[in-house]
């Protein structure tokens, strides 16, 4: 599997040209033979645009994840619409809550629905987040070109117990879309490989570009594999991060080097 990572340019609350900016990074990774390009948090209103979440917030079905649905077909290729502000009273099927949700989406190159995943540890530090959105409560898992995908995002990477679920549940390939800003940047770089170390598999991290005036976000998207080894990155600015992957790599490894058998409950 070719993975992008899409590590865009996100203004605060300019969600037309936010969506423009994603497709054109959807459609360029596919010429370039991506078969799974994810998105970073928040890319349609930015994080830190806390005014703006319930004014855009739409269900599942709304404009914005139907455009990414649509790119995705298009373009055949997968497409992370990671994350937008969800309005969970306006998405047919899903929890019976109310309110907003952080939510990321993966669709594959046909264009169907394959995971809708809502972030479950919300930011409370400095931060609105946890004051505006209700959390997740579930952590599905999708197969998709040959791996066993899940999703997280941004602040649940300090969470570890959540990642350990994940690789009980047989996931070798974990995408999470984020917003980290400065000045946490060795945050930033040590927790996306811890998980995939902890974990043997593969975990990519796509962070945004943006300046948001006094907040501004470290980019640095990176993908790591099943030893924690980093196969691709960037630095801060707007960029698109590939890194080709083996679906047989994170079995290998935990089969040669079987610690989470050993493990002691």
């Amino acid at each position: 599997m070719r993975l992008a990572l899409a590590q865009l340019d996100v203004e605060a609350a300019a969600v037309d040209s936010n969506l423009d900016r994603a497709e054109d990074a959807i459609r360029e990774a596919a010429a370039e033979g991506a078969d799974l390009v994810a998105l970073p948090e928040l890319f349609d209103v930015g994080f830190f645009a806390f005014d703006s979440y319930q004014r855009e917030a739409e269900g599942l079905d709304g404009e914005k994840l139907t455009r990414m649905r649509e790119v995705a077909a298009d373009a055949g290729v997968a497409v992370l619409a990671g994350s937008v502000v969800e309005d969970l009273a306006e998405s047919e099927g899903g929890p019976a809550d109310d309110g907003l949700a952080n939510t990321s989406v993966l669709f594959d190159a046909d264009g169907e629905r394959r995971l809708v995943y809502r972030k479950h540890h919300l930011f409370g530090y400095e931060s609105a987040e946890a004051e505006l959105l209700v959390p997740g409560e579930s952590v599905p898992t999708a197969d998709l070109l040959g791996f066993t995908v899940a999703t997280t995002t941004c602040y649940d990477l300090r969470f570890p117990e959540l990642y350990r679920d994940l690789a009980d549940d047989g996931v070798d390939l974990v995408l999470v879309p984020s917003a980290w800003p400065y000045p946490r940047v060795e945050h930033w770089k040590l927790l996306p490989k811890a998980r995939a170390v902890e974990n043997l598999a593969y975990v990519a991290a796509v962070n945004g570009a943006s300046d948001f005036g006094d907040d501004a976000l470290v980019g640095r998207s990176a993908v790591y594999d099943p030893w924690g080894t980093t196969l691709a990155g960037t630095g801060e600015d707007p960029t698109i991060v590939y890194a080709d992957l083996d679906p047989e790599r994170p079995a290998s490894v935990r089969e040669e080097f079987p610690a989470l058998r050993d493990r002691r409950r």
